[in-house]
């Protein structure tokens, strides 16, 4: 039909004979302004008038459709929105600050009588790009099944990108099998959250990064590790040539390396662990001098801190005049609490706000850094490449 301005596709409106289709771009149709003016002198007049100025009319089509293409601004760059699931609110708050969203987008989540999850997003999303930050702590399983069904709602209601930012994978310690018949519980996750429409997942300081590779969808990997390194540098800025870097056991060695290299290359010593069963741990050895060092034990999480705390006490005895220790992520599981608040045990325990601590968790070696511009600047630059790729 005729009228003032129309959209269409690149391969609607420029489709050649015989040729190969060009590639899929959003244009504007750009009409003349006669068209229009000829349509409402059509619908004004009547009978045999109406008939007179058909020809007009015709005239008016023929130029509109010599008329040349346009970019439509419209479509560039794509809206963005942000929503949080109801783990990490505080954290996605400055996660959309960071990008320049004023507030939260608005979503009803609800639980009903018998347990299940009820979500609904309270405002349009077509077509924009749409970002979920939910952590998947305690409890595990209601924050997994809210994650999927905010994914769902937002496939649903017909967004362009849905970008899913997971500051704690859960799941994430079960991503081999070590006995028979066991469950890959990492890989199954991934599976869910990709069959239920994410696009894109920001994860941070996943327990092992060769889980990225469970996701069939692009994974961008934050390291945590660097505004808890500034905050540890501002406190012990008198004593950066004293800093041993120390890996709980042998599996931390790469992380804790990098957080060295952050430190002036500081040395590094390692711990030697054997773990007999879940959550028990045997710490036999250290490999490396701590004497009159400060020593800090660096992991990716702190759940029950069984074996951080052995050891801290190791590192005492072999003469480490103090002790912090650092984490991403801060699950502080059943006597973690009483354990890292053992008296002279740490200085300090620094973790990221990945994880809400709870008060009745919180004790008063407990210092948590926020990671938000660290997951806001992974959001940006997903969101400025999706926005940029819209008319290729």
């Amino acid at each position: 039909g005729v009228g003032s301005v129309g959209t269409r596709t690149g391969a609607a409106c420029l489709r050649g004979g015989g040729g190969r289709r060009p590639a899929k771009v959003h244009v504007r149709c750009v009409l003349s302004a006669e068209s229009e003016t000829a349509r409402a002198r059509r619908k004004a007049l009547g009978g045999k008038a109406a008939e007179a100025h058909a020809s007009s009319g015709k005239a008016d089509r023929a130029e509109a459709a010599s008329a040349p293409l346009e970019l439509a601004p419209l479509f560039a760059p794509k809206r963005l929105r942000v929503f949080a699931g109801s783990s990490v609110r505080e954290l996605a708050a400055e996660i959309a600050r960071y990008v320049g969203v004023a507030e939260l987008s608005d979503v009803a989540l609800k639980r009903f009588a018998d347990g299940e999850n009820y979500v609904k997003i309270e405002q349009s999303v077509r077509g924009c790009d749409v970002v979920i930050v939910q952590s998947t702590c305690a409890p595990v399983n209601e924050h997994l099944m809210e994650l999927f069904l905010l994914i769902d709602a937002a496939r649903r209601a017909h967004a362009a990108q849905i970008s899913v930012v997971i500051p704690y994978y859960g799941y994430s310690r079960a991503d081999r099998i070590v006995e028979k018949r066991e469950a890959l519980s990492s890989k199954l996750v991934a599976n869910l959250i990709v069959r239920a429409g994410a696009d894109r997942v920001v994860l941070t300081d996943i327990h092992s990064a060769q889980s990225c590779g469970f996701f069939d969808i692009p994974v961008d990997h934050v390291y945590g590790s660097p505004p808890l390194v500034q905050y540890l540098e501002t406190k012990e800025a008198a004593h950066l040539n004293e800093i041993v870097i120390v890996s709980p056991d042998a599996g931390g060695v790469s992380r804790a390396r990098a957080v060295a290299k952050a430190l002036n290359d500081a040395p590094l010593a390692i711990i030697d662990k054997r773990r007999s069963a879940h959550n028990v741990a045997e710490v036999t050895n250290l490999i490396g001098d701590v004497r009159g060092k400060v020593a800090v034990l660096v992991d990716d999480m702190i759940d029950t801190a069984g074996t951080i705390c052995a050891g801290a006490r190791l590192l005492r005895e072999r003469g480490a005049s103090r002790v912090y220790a650092m984490a991403t992520h801060a699950l502080l599981s059943g006597p973690a609490r009483d354990r890292l608040s053992e008296e002279g045990l740490f200085e300090e325990v620094i973790v990221s706000n990945t994880i809400p601590v709870p008060p009745e968790r919180s004790f008063p070696q407990l210092r948590q850094v926020s990671v938000g511009r660290v997951l806001g600047e992974a959001v940006w630059r997903a969101h400025e490449d999706f926005a940029s790729t819209q008319f290729l």
